[in-house]
């Protein structure tokens, strides 16, 4: 704690040079509060606070992370902190005043200053139950992983009530169609729908608004007329009508998006989506003390129920979405992953997306060509498969278990010793056919005398056949022949002789001429 002796000490001999409280505070780069602390303190009782040993706080093992996260975003807060951390390391369990005197502390330590951006909240009666929701669009500019800058787009929900949000992202700008879309999944997301919702003047839903008759587009008025909910249209500059989004608004961006590193639209939503659950939705709201989500636990119940599909959109489906097709072959949409024909990845990596009421039909980007249809799940995390889609593995592992056998010799231990791999192996007798695929196709000469070795000594093991190979190579440098092995045929083989008189010269004799 020696900076802080240190700062006590330039604190008092700025304050005897009769330099104001704020003077003091701008030259030091801390807050007037710290300065009236320290100059309340006497000399002991600063060596008695600050001399000791520090004590372990509770944030230590968390301090590199959280130091370099604020000399990277300055204006960080304790509470957008405290998200980062939980996003970091889920199993942490500190409480946001703790994290909020941390960054704090650290500020002093590292003279980290931060702009004050005081938030403001307007007083306006509160709704009942399911009775208004609250609509707004957003746009943030983001650092991707390529160290570039895009322009991200978001539409925001909020049930005036409870306050529970709802948030989709774009990166593009949004259509009416993106906009009813959004709505169908706030209303999925919610349970149900409110009676009223409240919009800003924007050209997406409405042409123009004329003492209180509104001109809608023609295709959110076709979406209203079948929801059947009244609209709210504010009036220009009169914040106060929708205070609780634009209130959203600004949080999502100051809490949520401010800092983060954008990779893909899809792992964004996610990201977006679990900050709601963690964050959003979660933390007690500053204005009802109470968190939304256990309020909108009540609220659903006064929310109309919606159909499954809209009437409107079966003969007017929503236009073509782009989506890359992921290793695995399927895609992702609203959280969820959708399923492709098995080679669609490598022959086509990026498809269009037709969403036609509740159907997601998946096109063939250059061709047209339709290669899936899926009914869009109301659930978030699951993949929807089509059996048709997977492989056929059980053909594939046959064909290739033929294909060995012909490398083999045309006998009966062949077939018997490649079943006895496929029957120990099991969930791994691809990769043992593969191998003895491998192993037979590089060494042809040796692979009778192999599999004679293996089935004599039961190594029923694409890997003992394998060694076995390598050892025989290394013990004959010429492959041994089958009819030296199988001593159950009888050959004739020519035996070299020599002349006697070669053994009598030999032994020392006389040979006669």
């Amino acid at each position: 704690m020696e900076e802080k002796l240190v700062l006590y000490i330039d604190i008092h001999r700025l304050h005897e040079r009769k330099l104001r409280i704020s003077q003091i505070a701008r030259q030091l780069k801390v807050s007037r509060n710290t300065v009236y602390k320290y100059l309340n303190m006497t000399f002991e009782e600063a060596v008695e606070e600050f001399g000791t040993i520090e004590r372990k706080k509770k944030l230590d093992p968390y301090r590199d992370w959280v130091v370099n996260w604020l000399q990277e975003n300055p204006s960080m807060s304790g509470a957008q902190m405290l998200d980062w951390l939980q996003e970091k390391f889920p199993t942490i369990e500190v409480g946001e005043s703790t994290v909020r005197r941390y960054v704090n502390e650290m500020r002093e330590i590292y003279q980290i200053e931060k702009t004050a951006e005081p938030r403001e909240y307007e007083a306006v009666v509160e709704q009942p139950p399911g009775k208004q929701m609250q609509v707004d669009w957003g746009q943030t500019i983001q650092k991707t992983t390529q160290k570039k800058e895009v322009k991200l787009y978001f539409i925001a929900f909020v049930l005036a009530h409870s306050r529970q949000k709802y948030m989709e992202w774009q990166d593009r700008p949004f259509t009416t169609r993106d906009t009813i879309r959004c709505h169908e999944n706030a209303f999925r997301y919610f349970e149900g729908m409110p009676e009223e919702i409240v919009y800003d003047q924007d050209n997406l839903i409405a042409v123009s608004e004329n003492a209180g008759d509104l001109i809608l587009t023609k295709e959110f008025q076709q979406y209203v007329n079948e929801r059947k909910f009244k609209i709210y249209l504010c009036r220009k500059a009169d914040p106060e009508s929708k205070g609780k989004i634009e209130n959203v608004v600004k949080y999502v961006k100051k809490n949520f998006a401010i800092h983060r590193v954008f990779s893909t639209i899809e792992d964004w939503n996610e990201k977006a989506w679990k900050w709601l659950e963690r964050t959003g939705n979660f933390k007690v709201h500053q204005t009802t003390k109470k968190r939304p989500f256990e309020v909108f636990l009540l609220e659903k119940q006064h929310l109309r129920k919606t159909s499954s599909t809209l009437s409107f959109s079966e003969s007017n489906p929503t236009e073509i979405i782009t989506r890359n097709v992921n290793k695995d072959n399927t895609i992702r949409f609203e959280s969820n992953r959708y399923s492709v024909p098995i080679g669609t990845y490598t022959k086509c990596p990026q498809v269009k997306l037709q969403i036609n009421g509740q159907q997601l039909i998946i096109v063939e980007s250059t061709s047209g060509e339709i290669l899936a249809k899926h009914t869009i799940s109301l659930e978030k995390g699951r993949l929807i498969k089509n059996p048709n889609h997977a492989r056929d593995r059980s053909r594939t592992i046959d064909t290739l278990k033929q294909h060995v056998l012909t490398l083999f010799p045309s006998t009966e231990e062949s077939r018997q010793f490649t079943e006895e791999i496929c029957h120990t192996y099991g969930r791994y007798r691809r990769d043992q056919l593969l191998l003895l695929q491998k192993v037979a196709e590089e060494n042809p000469e040796w692979i009778s005398t192999a599999l004679k070795k293996c089935m004599r000594e039961k190594l029923y093991s694409a890997n003992a056949f394998r060694d076995i190979v390598d050892y025989l190579k290394r013990q004959q440098p010429e492959p041994i022949l089958d009819i030296l092995v199988d001593s159950t045929k009888s050959v004739s083989i020519p035996v070299e002789t020599r002349d006697l008189k070669a053994y009598v010269q030999r032994m020392g004799g006389k040979v006669n001429e």
